[in-house]
This record gives C-alpha cells, structure tokens and sequence, in this order.
C-alpha cells in the first residue's frame, strides 16, 4: 500500500502501513513491490489519528529503468528527473489534482474525476515524448502510469491509503514504458467521456488484491508501435462461433489454435503466438489496432458453425495497414476433414504471403490428426481446460484436463499431441503444490515417458520436444536437453516458449536464454509472467541484479503467487544489499508454500549443469533469510 507525506524523511525511509491494513509500499523504489507485511510502528502511531474515507482516482507514475539509468549517469538522471517532476507538477494542477507524494522516482497525485487524473496522464505521457524525440534511446527518462477509481483513508495530514492505492500502483507495473493502463473502474468512469482508444489486457490476479482486476492499455498517438518484423508477419484471431451453442467455443477456438500453429511451420513467416491473439476473443477489434498493438502487417479472421457431422468454415486474410481484404474462402464439408481445412488454409496463405515457400516445411504435415475426429474433439475440450488452468491454477481444471485426455487417447491410442500435453499436466503438478504430486519422483517419471511416448508417435510435434527438454533437465540430462531445444526451433521457428530459455539458463548460457525470452515476448507481446521471470532468472545469473530486478518485478506482479519468482526476487535484493526488501519477499515465498525450504524445495527444481549457479542463487537466498 502507497501513503504519500513522510515529511522531513529521506526516501529509503519511505515504509508505510497503518493498523487494520494488510501492507506496506517501500516508495523509495518504483510503487509496484510489496515492502513488509503486518503492522509497522508507524501504522499503531495511526490508530490515534483521526481519519476519513473518500472515493478517489489516483494516478500512479515511476521512471521506467530508473537504476539502470542512475548507474550510468546519476548526476544527468537526477537532472532530467527534477525537470519531469515539473512537468508532473504542472500538468497536476492544470487537471486539478492534488500531489500527495513524489518520493524517489515515483509520483502519487489524487483526482476528484477519473477523466481529469486520464487527461493528465495522457498528456504528461505526450510531453516526455516530444522531449524524448532528441534524447538517445538509452538515456531518456520514460514514465509508466497507471489510473484507478476506489476508496481511499485519509489521515489528517492527507497522506492515503487502501486497496484504491494498491490497485493503482499494481496497474502501473503492468503499464509499458511511455504508456497508460487503467483499471476497470478507472475505465467506467472514462469510457465514452474521452476519445481514446484502449487494449483490454484481460483480468489479472494482483498481489495481495482478493479478487481479479481487469486491465486496459491506452492507445497513445504518440506511442510508437512494435516494429514490423522483416519477413510477412501475420495475427491469427480466434474464429467465432456461429454455431449458436456457447459450448461450441472450444471448438472453434481449436480450429484456430492450429491454424496457428499450422502457419508457424513456415520459416519465412512470422506468426503471432496463440496467448496474445486470443486477447481479442469475444471483442469488436479494428484490424488496424491489432496490427498496431501486435506489430503485424496481417490479420486471418473468421467464422465456424458445426452442425451434426458437418462443419463450416469461413476465413479472410486481412491487411492490417489499409484494412483491405486479401483473399477469403469458405469450406463447408464433413467434420472428420477439419484437419484437412486447417492445413489448406495455412498452405494458402503461406503462398500468398511468402514469395518463395521452403517446399520441404510446405509438404510436411506438423499436425498429424488422429485416427478419428471425435480424438481431436476431446483434445480440444482439454485444451480448453489447459488454458483455464494456467489463469486460475484451480485443481478441478487440471483434473478436467486429464478427463478429456484420458479420453481422447481412449479413442485415440497413437494421438501424440495428446500425450504431449499429459505431460505437460504431470509436469505443473510436480512443479508447484497443487495436489499431491508436487515434487513426487513419479510425476516427473511420468512427465517425461509421456512426451518420449508423444515424440514416438509423431516425431515432427515441437511441443513434444520441448516438454521432453524441460523435463529431462530435472533429470541433469543437458546435452540430450539441449538437443531437443534445438531440434523444436528446427520443426517451428515461430515456437514461442519459455521452456527453451529455460533450458540454455540450466546449462550455464545466460546469454543465450535472454535471446530465446526476448523472442518470445516478440511473438508473444501479451506473453505471460514466465518471459520476464526467464529475463530475472538469467540476468541473476551474470550478476546484473538491477536489470534482475525489473524483470523479476514485472514476472512477481503479474503472477503474484508463483513461489519461484519471489525466490529469485528474494536473491536479487540481497545481492543488492537491501535485505528488508529481500526479507519481505522471502515472507511472501513461505505465504505461498509455508514448507519451502532452500534445500527441499529450490535445490529439488533448480537443477543447473554448473556448480558455480546454484552455489550463486543459494548465497542469494540465505542472504535473504530463507530457511535451509
């Protein structure tokens, strides 16, 4: 929780809570990690206060990269930041906003309307833009901010407090550098009232908020768009279902997920990953926005109705620039040849899109089918449930997904794909405690004959090979590890995926794993919180814990419950000497999983091929006063 006030206080002294209120923000860095737990002597000094509630917008903003650039030029950051604070300041009051707190890089403003606090964001966001047009990229001082409606403690000094606070520093780390997000109360209140254009970024679980929070990105002019890659570049969007059975959407957004993967067989494509142009399931979507927000020249939009034994499906190739229809078809066939339609469509776009198609990517089959449709279809119900499993790590998802795999492979004894993603199951729950398999060697065993038993059934599956490369690294099996990685990027070059960089971080390659998270956030730009911990993870490794830390901030808050990130959370701040910091994380890790211990929990997952990284990350964690 974020207070402003502290009068007469340096900023690393900035620790703040009051009784009755679950934490405390360390303002001194940027307002987005959760500083200590409980009650501070400073929060009973409340208790006598008098206080009043009132419901409020706030605005949150801190210096994106803020150490990076006080490491290299503390004396200029400090200068530019002075002058931005101004321009804060300025622009506060032109909105009639009331500046409660502006410690270290960060900035708290108060708003009586969600619209004034929006209208100053979005114009101190186009300020430092025109500012930053005449810096080089690697010095300009860049803001995120974030914006929420809610309720708010008032002391008699006016400082504030409460989840309105919370909420708005947790949106803010969320926002990218340059930009805005808001929350879904901060939007009501905007919505129709601005002409802005958002990006619905879906609900989030926010640390230490109870319930979800659903968040939006605001489309500023002025924000530069992702770069076009330099081969045709191409956005999937789930397929609607006409079917008119809500529960049909399981199977159109199947049909689309292997188109998707379909199209990122071809090396001279560059196709967007399923998780973010899912994002636009359900929504109204101008082509051109998600052109500008998935950084794609194409779009492949469309429509499925299954009726009885039969299926069709229509489908258009969309320029996302002019909004110019590039070819359309419709397939109105039998549901057994789905299989076949999805390899048609992908065939054809990749001729119109590439000049010159490698004909060996273009004869193989990627996706083998199953024996039978009614395979697949329980495949696709799995994957269905996968995927909400992954946003709520509930245990009845992970069950329907066995459910259906169970079944599938009934019908289907020989259907790899299957198998892969049982593996993948077996593998989260020896992970993470979830059930009683969490760290069982028989799960992992289990895991890893699953995808040996998915690559014996169809040797050209990418995500056989890369469940099979994370599993076995469990095991200290690095070359044959290594290989597998190698051999899932020569089957799809578009295969986005952590598990890859995870594996050349396990064998001492640091350098090499940032590469393969970097291009997955590329083709993934909603990736999930594994991307930036892969980023923490490795930059831990060459000892840069600065750039650790930003990443390992943005993995922790955007899945606040996930023990591992905390852990290396936990070693960076003590590498960094700030162990109240390290300290907080480290309670964070024992609220998830009150058995951790470095050497039955971290030791039994963080399996590296040199002595010198574990010896590295356990100096980290008994700094921070993690138990043995």
């Amino acid at each position: 929780m974020m207070r402003g006030g502290a009068r007469g206080k340096s900023p690393s002294c900035f620790k703040m809570c009051a009784k009755g209120i679950p934490t405390s923000l360390d303002t001194h860095r940027p307002p987005t990690i959760i500083a200590s737990y409980g009650v501070t002597e400073r929060g009973y000094e409340m208790a006598g206060e008098r206080v009043q509630r009132r419901l409020a917008a706030i605005l949150i903003a801190d210096v994106a990269g803020y150490s990076r650039l006080m490491g290299s030029d503390d004396e200029g950051t400090l200068a530019g930041l002075k002058a931005r604070r101004k321009l804060i300041d300025l622009k506060s009051k032109e909105h009639r906003g009331r500046i409660v707190n502006t410690p270290g890089d960060s900035a708290l403003v108060e708003f009586a309307s969600a619209v004034d606090a929006a209208r100053c964001a979005m114009e101190i966001q186009k300020e430092m833009a025109e500012r930053n047009a005449v810096i080089p990229e690697d010095r300009r001082i860049e803001f995120r901010i974030g914006i929420n409606v809610g309720d708010v403690i008032v002391d008699d000094r006016g400082d504030i407090y409460g989840d309105g606070v919370n909420i708005a520093a947790r949106v803010e780390s969320l926002a990218k550098p340059g930009t805005l997000c808001l929350s879904d109360e901060a939007y009501r209140q905007i919505r129709g009232k601005l002409p802005i254009d958002v990006s619905d970024l879906g609900e989030y679980q926010l640390k230490n908020i109870a319930q979800p929070v659903r968040v939006y990105s605001v489309w500023l002019n002025d924000a530069p768009p992702l770069a076009l890659p330099d081969k045709p570049s191409i956005a999937v969007l789930p397929f609607e279902n006409l079917s008119g059975d809500p529960k049909q959407e399981y199977f159109a957004d199947g049909v689309s997920e292997d188109i998707i993967t379909e199209l990122s067989r071809f090396s001279n494509l560059f196709v967007i990953a399923r998780n973010s142009s899912f994002k636009y399931k359900g929504k109204a979507v101008d082509v051109r926005q998600v052109g500008r927000e998935l950084g794609v020249r194409y779009a492949l939009e469309g429509s499925i109705r299954r009726g009885g034994d039969r299926v069709r499906i229509s489908a258009q190739l969309v320029d996302s620039g002019t909004g110019a229809h590039r070819w359309a078809e419709r397939y109105d066939r039998e549901l057994k040849d789905v299989f076949a339609i999805q390899d048609e469509v992908a065939r054809t776009i990749a001729a119109i899109l590439a000049a010159h198609v490698n004909k060996a990517e273009a004869e193989r089959t990627l996706l083998k089918p199953p024996a039978t449709w009614q395979a697949y279809d329980h495949y696709m119900r799995a994957a269905a449930a996968w995927a909400l499993f992954q946003s709520s790590w509930k245990l009845d998802h992970l069950q329907e997904t066995r459910r259906h795999l169970a079944e599938s492979l009934n019908i289907d004894p020989k259907y790899a794909r299957a198998y892969s993603l049982l593996a993948s199951t077996h593998r989260v729950a020896w992970l993470n405690p979830v059930n009683e398999e969490y760290l069982t060697p028989a799960t992992l065993d289990r895991a890893i004959r699953l995808a040996r038993t998915a690559i014996e059934f169809d040797p050209h599956l990418p995500e056989a090979y890369a469940e099979l490369a994370y599993n076995i690294i469990r095991k200290r099996d690095f070359e044959a590890a290594v290989a597998a990685a190698e051999r899932v990027r020569a089957l799809n070059p578009n295969f986005a995926d952590y598990r890859l960089a995870l594996v050349h971080f396990a064998v001492g390659d640091p350098a090499k794993a940032i590469e393969f998270a970097k291009a997955h956030m590329r083709l993934d730009p909603f990736h999930p919180h594994f991307a930036p911990l892969m980023m923490g993870q490795a930059h831990y490794l060459l000892k840069e814990y600065r750039e650790a830390r930003h990443w390992l901030r943005e993995a922790t808050g955007r899945a606040p419950d996930h023990q591992y990130g905390h852990a290396y959370l936990a070693a960076t701040y003590a590498q960094l000497g700030r162990l109240e910091d390290a300290r907080a994380e480290a309670a964070e890790i024992l609220r998830i999983n009150p058995k951790y211990t470095i050497s039955g929990t971290q030791k039994r997952v963080s399996i590296f091929q040199r002595s010198e990284d574990i010896l590295h990350l356990v100096d980290g964690l008994r700094k921070a006063g993690l138990p043995e």
